[in-house]
């Protein structure tokens, strides 16, 4: 008959087993997440897994920037973390150009003295283009923190509610075609939306 001592001591083992297997699994995922891997092998791997992610454009835009090309970004990890600085970085020279954009049309609606509620409305798109970036922003450097930490799944949570900036941006113009040539989002809001694609489908596989 089993004695208590000689139940603790079962119970014991087993909790140490388990926990050893455990440890074991996180060391082979770590392994496995900073084993040398080349911009081409991740852009493959994304598009595989991510509908986003187009193949072609991310060997282009990751091989353009100098920095995939240090010691940090040789991983799934470190171009996961990459690719969401990237478009951090498109993320705030949109939103930038969007404000320049902004005060352009509303002097020159101005100087032409346009109806106000022209002006108004147009001040409303901009202002929502904005805001979208703006936030979208914020979501990206949270999601970075995160992806630093090794924390992916929130990660994945803030870069997917990041992606709709651009359509959200993109929505408000639609209908109005006097404004044609004014719609900010053209190239950036574009290329914008395929870099977070991009650091989407790099986390998932790095995760």
């Amino acid at each position: 008959m089993m004695t208590m001592r000689h139940y603790r001591a079962v119970v014991v083992m087993l909790l140490s087993i388990a926990a050893a297997h455990e440890i074991e699994a996180v060391e082979e995922a770590a392994a496995e997440c900073s084993s040398p891997v080349s911009v081409e092998e991740a852009c493959r791997g994304a598009s595989e897994t991510h509908a986003g992610v187009a193949y072609d454009h991310c060997v282009a835009a990751l091989g353009a920037d100098p920095r995939s090309k240090e010691k940090d970004a040789g991983n799934m990890h470190g171009l996961a973390v990459l690719a969401t600085k990237m478009a951090i970085d498109h993320a705030a020279s949109t939103e930038s150009k969007i404000d320049d954009l902004a005060e352009l049309s509303l002097v020159h609606h101005q100087e032409e003295e346009e109806e106000e509620a022209s002006s108004a409305d147009l001040r409303f798109k901009f202002n929502h283009c904005l805001e979208q970036y703006g936030g979208a922003a914020d979501l990206l450097r949270d999601a970075l923190d995160n992806l630093k930490a090794k924390i992916y799944g929130k990660a994945m949570e803030q870069l997917a509610a990041a992606l709709g900036a651009s359509e959200s941006c993109e929505d408000a113009w639609k209908g109005d075609d006097t404004a044609i040539d004014l719609v900010p989002v053209a190239d950036h809001d574009r290329e914008y939306g395929r870099m977070a694609h991009i650091a989407l489908g790099f986390t998932h596989v790095a995760a």
